[in-house]
């Protein structure tokens, strides 16, 4: 015998599957938390502009009006969009999945472009958001 009880194991599997819901449930809550921002889901689904005030810095983003070059110059992995924080670019990329990521935050991708503005503005901590010279 291994020592544990048959109760004392399904305790152990209800609370694992118990664990895993809730973190399904939580994952898919932080996907779907602004139904404005992404509409369908998908790399087809246009995210829409916005130009707000967050923690005081202003912070602006739509698609790019430079034939799709904006928003990365990263070979069109921005999907054509910009984001601006005071007026400086952000240079932002969109994944496979439909996520976003930064330079800033290059590792912790985002569900919109506004709100990896924000977290941009989070990771900044008040600093000011330096140019990047490419190519």
């Amino acid at each position: 015998m291994s020592g544990i009880t048959r109760r004392q194991a399904l305790g152990v599997a209800v609370g694992a599957a118990a664990g895993l819901a809730a973190a399904g449930a939580a994952h898919a809550a932080v996907r779907t938390a602004d139904p404005r921002e992404h509409g369908t889901r998908g790399a087809a689904a246009a995210p829409g502009s916005f130009d707000e005030v967050y923690k005081g810095r202003r912070i602006q983003g739509g698609p790019a009006h430079d034939g799709g070059h904006g928003g990365g110059h990263h070979g069109g992995h921005g999907a054509g969009y910009t984001v601006r924080i005071d007026g400086e670019e952000l240079h932002v990329m969109r994944n496979a999945d439909g996520t976003w990521i930064s330079v800033i935050n290059h590792y912790e991708p985002q569900a919109t472009p506004r709100a990896l503005a924000r977290a941009a503005v989070t990771e900044l901590q008040g600093a000011a958001l330096v140019p990047l010279a490419l190519g």
